[in-house]
């Protein structure tokens, strides 16, 4: 029997890019049981990585993003040869992504084309945006061989490792033992406020939502602060401020417990639908036909106006339809239809 295939994965920069990732890994692994798959990755990733049984190593990249850091990039590199990689798939279509596996002396390194990277390069793609619409197909696509037909026949959902230890240790931590369902909100969205549904109609379904027995905890990063504050005053008392006070891994395990989970299109909408989650998913300047959460528990509100999809950061009209548009008392009936079909395992 020969030695199991080794491949390192050169993975996307951004949360939720990180967690449709998890599908190429999880088909790689299904094309070729005991495969070897690390993923070179943002430090920020390596967590979300260690949530994903098909990675066997992340292999963290020091690297700011945007930034070329060619000496730290040749030093990772030369540390990765002694592995002996079979292949590489570079993810990003840039040029800084493909110096490590070409350093590194892996023989094939399967890429779309992008930035000018031939050579680094040896196994290159054109990149066909009419047959593969959305990201996940991409990124699948790029794990079959050249000849293999479009879009993939099958694209596994992501699913995500709960740590049930670590996540009653915040219950306890972060006193959020009670009773009655909970409503996770996720009012930011890194990209920009294109992608926000409007603060205030978050705090007007909080009270609501408040009024009908939930409880609503508010998720998010530090980057996330300010939006959530605003939100935790305007709704008047009734939610929980979580953003900031958790990791990216400690959100894996809390949404678990959540029976339903209203958020912008955004990383975190992601994470909740690879947990299993039930989803509220809220587009405005992107589209679901792009970046869809994956999976069959989402209900996605994507009005589909003239003006939509720009996948601008701020709305270049100014009035912001695409999400102003989208009525409160609409997502709040779907939340109690989610919440009816929820699981019981919660706190």
């Amino acid at each position: 029997m020969g030695q199991a295939e080794r491949v390192l994965i050169a993975g996307p920069a951004w949360v939720g890019d990180m967690v449709m990732a998890q599908s190429l890994f999880i088909m790689l692994h299904r094309n070729a049981p005991g495969a070897q798959i690390d993923v070179l990755a943002p430090e920020w990733s390596v967590p979300l990585l260690a949530r994903m049984p098909e990675v066997h190593q992340a292999v963290a990249l020091p690297v700011g993003h945007g930034e070329l850091r060619l000496a730290r990039r040749y030093r990772i590199a030369k540390r990765l040869r002694h592995k002996h990689y079979d292949r590489a798939i570079v993810i990003p279509r840039s040029f800084k992504s493909a110096l490590i596996p070409f350093l590194a002396h892996i023989p094939r390194r399967t890429g779309y084309r992008g930035e000018m990277r031939y050579g680094l390069i040896n196994d290159m793609r054109a990149l066909d945006k009419a047959a593969l619409p959305q990201v996940v197909q991409r990124y699948v696509a790029l794990g079959l061989e050249r000849d293999a037909p479009l879009p993939p026949h099958e694209i596994p959902s992501p699913r995500l490792s709960v740590d049930k230890e670590n996540r009653a240790r915040l219950v306890a931590e972060l006193g959020l033992a009670g009773n009655g369902p909970v409503a996770a909100f996720v009012p930011g969205a890194e990209y920009g406020p294109a992608k926000r549904w409007p603060t205030q109609y978050y705090a007007q379904l909080a009270g609501e939502l408040a009024q009908a027995g939930y409880r609503i905890w508010l998720l998010g990063s530090h980057n996330d602060a300010e939006v959530c504050a605003e939100l935790e005053g305007l709704s008047g008392g009734v939610t929980t401020n979580l953003s900031g006070k958790t990791r990216l891994q400690d959100v894996v395990d809390l949404v678990s417990l959540v029976s339903v989970v209203v958020t912008n299109d955004s990383g975190l909408m992601h994470i909740a639908a690879a947990v299993g989650s039930r989803i509220i998913a809220l587009f405005g300047s992107s589209t679901p036909a792009y970046t869809p959460p994956l999976t069959a528990k989402a209900d996605v509100f994507y009005l589909g106006l003239s003006c939509s999809p720009c996948f601008k950061r701020e709305c270049p009209l100014g009035h912001l339809n695409c999400l102003n548009k989208i009525p409160v008392k609409e997502v709040y009936n779907a939340c109690l239809r989610a919440g009816k079909g929820s699981s019981d395992d919660r706190c």
